[in-house]
């Protein structure tokens, strides 16, 4: 039968989702405690990386097993063996067909940066920013990015099967005092891409690049010219796959 799994966890302490030999990461955490409790070795396959550092509120995952077990009391024993930044929300029996990577539809992604030049409580949580940010200026270049681009520029992904062609549904900026927060929606996203595109912004919006930045690096008919500006990953929060 095949599980699908959703989890949250705050990346800090990890090498990304993916597992990757000679570093702890989130994937082979959670496969550790699983073949333990199903005492056979368990191999799950997520909807997707996250970078190292980088938080999910809502990560999804299959595996397939032949035991049958309760399914909210495998997620209370989870809970209890897993370290305390990882919490598992939720299992359920899902078709045998159901792949948590290939059938996602669309993912939300969040990034949060504080506006001070510290914060000890923030540090881990978001992007503490300490320079002065032209927030119209900011939102007006992340509206740039809302359609179908050649994101490119904006990956440091090697090769693409979809010619770094992806489509961005919405972007909405929101600011609350010192905290801004910046919601993605789109039908995928490229490695470091909502990073560059932030980072893009917010020079942008400090005034070091023209808008016009933007425009010229969402060109598709030019040579590939990687941008340099990323965004740190503890700003950035996969909040939710639709499937």
């Amino acid at each position: 039968m095949r599980i699908l799994g959703v989890c949250s966890y705050k990346g800090t302490n990890y090498y990304g989702w993916q597992k990757q030999v000679g570093f702890v990461s989130v994937q082979s955490t959670v496969e550790e405690v699983l073949s333990k409790v199903y005492d056979s070795p368990i191999n799950i396959t997520g909807s997707g990386r996250t970078d190292a550092g980088v938080h999910a509120l809502r990560q999804y995952f299959h595996f397939d097993t032949e035991k049958e077990k309760d399914l909210k009391q495998l997620a209370y024993a989870l809970n209890k063996m897993l370290p305390e930044d990882i919490k598992i929300l939720s299992f359920e029996k899902v078709a045998d067909d159901f792949h948590a990577r290939y059938n996602a539809k669309r993912k939300v992604y969040e990034y949060r940066i504080v506006l001070k030049n510290k914060d000890p409580f923030q540090d881990q949580l978001a992007f503490v920013y300490p320079m002065e940010l032209d927030f119209d200026l900011f939102k007006a270049a992340l509206d740039k990015f809302v359609g179908k681009h050649n994101y490119q520029d904006f990956t440091s992904k090697e090769e693409d099967e979809g010619g770094f062609v992806r489509e961005i549904y919405e972007i909405k900026v929101s600011k609350d005092g010192n905290n801004i927060s910046v919601r993605f929606e789109g039908n995928g996203f490229m490695r470091y891409q909502i990073r560059n595109m932030i980072g893009a912004a917010i020079n942008v919006a400090n005034k070091k690049e023209d808008i016009s930045f933007i425009d010229y690096h969402l060109k598709d008919d030019k040579k590939r010219e990687i941008i340099s500006y990323k965004a740190p990953a503890n700003g950035l929060y996969l909040v939710d796959v639709v499937y």
